[in-house]
This record gives C-alpha cells, structure tokens and sequence, in this order.
C-alpha cells in the first residue's frame, strides 16, 4: 500500500502572535510562523520552475497571514499582508515544513546570510 501523508485535523491562525498552528492525524503538531510560511511558499513566484529561478525573500520578518482559504480537500491557500496570495500549501508541504522546520529555518537564515540580507524589513525613514 503507498504511503499517503496525514491530513491536518486541525489549523488555527494567531495572528497577534503570526503563527499558524497545525495538527495532523498522526499526531504531528506544530507552530509555524507567519514569516516561515511566507519565504517557504510552494508558489513559482518564490519556488520558480527549478531551484535555479528560485527567489530568495527578504525582509519578511513583520509579514502576517489575513485568511486561510480551503483548497478543495488537500491544500489551503494563505492570503499574506504583503499582497502575496499564489501559494497552494498542500498537505504534503505543509507536512513537509512541520517535519523539516529546524533544517529549513537554518539553510533560510544561511542563504540570507551568505546573500547579505536581513530579515526585517528595511526602514525606509
């Protein structure tokens, strides 16, 4: 039989906190930050078409989900305050991002690093 991932049982937005909360039905839990969602979106405007049109997103520190939209059943399409809104997150990725959170976090804050770029948002004074 193939491997099917866990369906999300449950997904809670905090946005005075910006985090998404999520379970799923194998008991996986996690918090995920608003700004985590943002860079990691499955989108080809942050993914690009391969890794090498992959777009790097700075500056998302302060970014905050409005709305969570259901996909069907098997994804859900996050609405940024930023404008960003063309990320289907499929209960794969989403699963995947819960599973792989602390490696995905650091390769981030290392490309970030290594492009000499910071995660808040530049003040513009």
């Amino acid at each position: 039989m193939a491997y099917q991932t866990p369906i999300p049982t449950e997904i809670k937005l905090h946005q005075l906190s910006r985090k998404m909360e999520i379970t799923f039905e194998d008991g996986l839990h996690r918090e995920l930050t608003c700004e985590f969602l943002r860079v990691f979106s499955p989108s080809a405007e942050v993914r690009g078409h391969s890794e090498a049109q992959a777009v790097l997103q700075v500056g998302k520190a302060d970014v905050n989900i409005e709305k969570i939209e259901p996909v069907g059943t098997y994804a859900i399409c996050l609405y940024f305050d930023d404008g960003h809104d063309s990320g289907i997150y499929s209960w794969d990725w989403l699963y995947h991002l819960c599973q792989n959170h602390d490696e995905l976090w650091q390769e981030y804050l290392t490309a970030l690093d290594n492009a000499g770029q910071k995660r808040s948002p530049e003040n513009h004074a």
